[in-house]
């Protein structure tokens, strides 16, 4: 991954100034002022293209020379940055080659800056006749430059880790992303793979990943100063799951290359982190592995043990997840750290719950749970709050182990992981679980269809809020 090539390429897009950049009004209604201030032309145009300002509508106006002489955004009402924060995504891919600058008020500068750059994505890897266009922005007075750009940064470095095909990333390759990260920035990695995972006491990891001809492993990226607090993300990183001998549908499958979202997520917040300096020690784990069908799979019924000595009964092989997980948090909790989140496209329950866009959140302490609440509405990266239902624990009873690793039914599924997790955490400070999608199923204003790292932002606001208290 070219870090520094990616920052440019960012970083040009962007105007510290220009004069004869292409106007952009936002407007919230067919009563807004600004419309006011058009000729009658440009109001003629509009009539004649009967557009109206519904949210993440563009109009380009002519200039009558071949040009534009400004462009209409519409924003579907005066409170559309609670409702779409990233609405000047809509932009970029309507707009033709050019400089455009904002005119009108705007909420939140360095969203709506973030929003034209996150609307500019595109995934074209794999494509021959692609023709890029740039289309730049003049700076938006209010925001703060370098931190946009490494938010655009994290953004495009996670949603090319999760748009890549499985055939071209593996758990080597995804070893390699977070090599290549921990290098550009001066971290560290250790890696444990293959049978290793076993001597070195991974055995929940080493089953999951058996299967596959690609060596399951777990990457363990650290970073900053020992004396600084300790933050730790563990990621899911199963960079392809079949379900397993419970074999997914085709339909349930098609997807599964967005099954490494978690560990995306985790490593696009690393760069952030070390881009910004900020003041911690972190700690980034990513078990990764292929969920695969061989002879050596691991099967329903199976009774394996665990890290931290728990036996698990196997209910079901497509919930992996949970089981390289319980691993990766059991060595992060041993160290102690005053935090542990984990990042994971976990459960169908939680897309059930709550959507595609909304990622649920589970956590027993209040002030770390509204801490990241907070911060996902300042940075338009939302999450809602779920609850750790003790009584459902229960559910996890097993007649041979320890603990089986899903329930039976389809109730509170999300819940349940999050209990199965955190059976695992025993000496962390503060524990929080993400159950993200880590994918935008349809075109929206500055996510297009594709890879999403969630929660990435929120994570990061809130740690920059609160180390920056000490």
């Amino acid at each position: 991954m070219k870090f520094d090539a990616t920052y440019r390429e960012l970083k040009d897009r962007l105007l510290d100034s220009g004069a004869k950049a292409v106007p952009i009004r936002l407007i919230a209604d067919k009563d807004d002022p600004a419309l006011d201030e058009l000729s009658a032309a440009e109001r003629g145009w509009i009539e004649a293209n009967d557009w109206t300002p519904k949210q993440g509508s563009v109009l380009t106006l002519p200039d009558g020379k071949g040009g534009l002489s400004s462009v209409l955004l519409g924003t579907g009402g005066k409170d559309w940055a609670c409702q779409a924060p990233l609405l000047t995504g809509a932009l970029p891919r309507q707009l033709p080659e050019g400089d455009y600058r904002f005119i009108s008020d705007l909420p939140n500068p360095e969203l709506a800056a973030l929003g034209f750059l996150a609307g500019s994505y595109r995934f074209t890897h794999y494509k021959s006749d692609d023709e890029k266009q740039l289309k730049r922005l003049v700076w938006p007075e209010g925001a703060d430059k370098s931190q946009v750009l490494a938010l655009a940064e994290a953004l495009f470095f996670g949603r090319d880790l999760i748009n890549t095909p499985a055939n071209d990333l593996g758990p080597a390759e995804l070893e390699d992303a977070a090599r290549d990260l921990a290098n550009a920035f001066g971290g560290s990695i250790k890696v444990t793979e293959g049978s290793s995972l076993l001597t070195d006491n991974f055995p929940l990891i080493h089953a999951v990943g058996r299967a596959s001809d690609r060596l399951p492993r777990l990457i363990d990226l650290t970073w900053g100063s020992e004396r600084a607090p300790k933050v730790t993300i563990v990621g899911k990183g199963i960079c392809f799951d079949t379900g397993g001998l419970d074999i997914k549908p085709g339909s349930a499958m098609a997807l599964m290359k967005k099954d490494m979202g978690g560990a995306a997520s985790a490593l696009a917040f690393a760069l952030l982190v070390m881009r910004a300096k900020l003041p911690m020690r972190l700690r980034v784990l990513i078990p990764a592995a292929d969920n695969s069908i061989a002879g050596n799979a691991f099967r329903p019924g199976d009774v394996l043990p665990s890290r931290n000595g728990m036996s698990v009964e196997i209910g079901n092989t497509d919930a992996e997840g949970r089981l390289v997980l319980a691993d990766a948090i059991a060595l992060a909790d041993e160290e102690k750290p005053d935090y542990l989140v984990t990042m994971a496209t976990l459960t169908g329950a939680a897309r059930v719950a709550l959507g595609p866009d909304l990622p649920p959140l589970y956590s027993d302490d209040d002030d770390f749970a509204e801490g990241l609440l907070a911060a996902g509405r300042t940075t338009g990266d939302q999450l809602w709050r779920m609850p750790l239902w003790s009584p459902y624990d229960k559910l996890l009873k097993s007649k041979v182990a320890d603990v089986n690793h899903i329930a039976e039914g389809a109730f509170a599924g999300s819940v349940i992981a999050a209990l199965f997790l955190k059976r695992f955490v025993q000496n962390a400070k503060r524990f929080a679980h993400l159950d993200i999608y880590a994918w935008v199923p349809r075109d929206q204003p500055g996510r297009p269809q594709g890879g999403e790292p969630q929660a990435t932002r929120a994570l990061f606001e809130f740690f920059r809020q609160e180390l920056g208290k000490s």
